[in-house]
């Protein structure tokens, strides 16, 4: 089994990091299903909260979307460096070539607000290997939440403030 490393997202954001991590990372069964609904459904704890290692999440995606659902493990996470790195353990979202997806997300304080940086570990059935397509779609996909994320984060500054 190989595994293949790559950066999905890395953005600079006006947003301060506690915020970020907050509704990206734990709050994100809240928040995201009601400001990206089209990108997240809604999410459903199977084991544990989100600011324990262990804990399980599914994630339903929309009904319009290619995929049901993903199921997620926190591996670890430290609310005071905001960092966070878990697992996709499950999910019609894994092509038959992928054994797991292991992302590190990390929110640095930056002059400006944030430095974020998504890091994601392709772990390849085999000799397989990630398609580039699909990791551009991937990319895409972050950016295109992120923004909203950051847009709406920034037209409520009260939000997680």
């Amino acid at each position: 089994m190989g595994v293949i490393t790559c950066t999905l997202a890395e953005f600079d954001s006006v947003v301060a990091p506690n915020r970020l991590f907050q509704a990206m990372s734990i709050d994100s069964h809240n928040f995201l299903p009601k400001v990206v609904p089209h990108f997240v459904k809604s999410v459903e704890f199977v084991e544990g909260d989100s600011t324990t290692v262990g804990c399980v999440k599914n994630i339903n995606f929309p009904d319009e979307a290619p995929y049901r659902y993903v199921k997620t493990r926190v591996d670890e996470i430290d609310c005071t460096n905001f960092y966070l790195k878990y697992t996709s353990i499950e999910g019609d979202i894994f092509p038959d070539t992928l054994e797991c997806a292991v992302y590190e997300n990390k929110y640095d304080a930056s002059s400006t607000g944030t430095h974020y940086k998504m890091v994601a570990h392709y772990h390849m059935k085999g000799d397989n290997v990630m398609d580039d397509e699909e990791i551009e779609s991937a990319k895409q996909g972050i950016q295109m939440m992120f923004k909203a994320i950051e847009d709406h984060l920034i037209a409520n500054p009260q939000v997680y403030a």
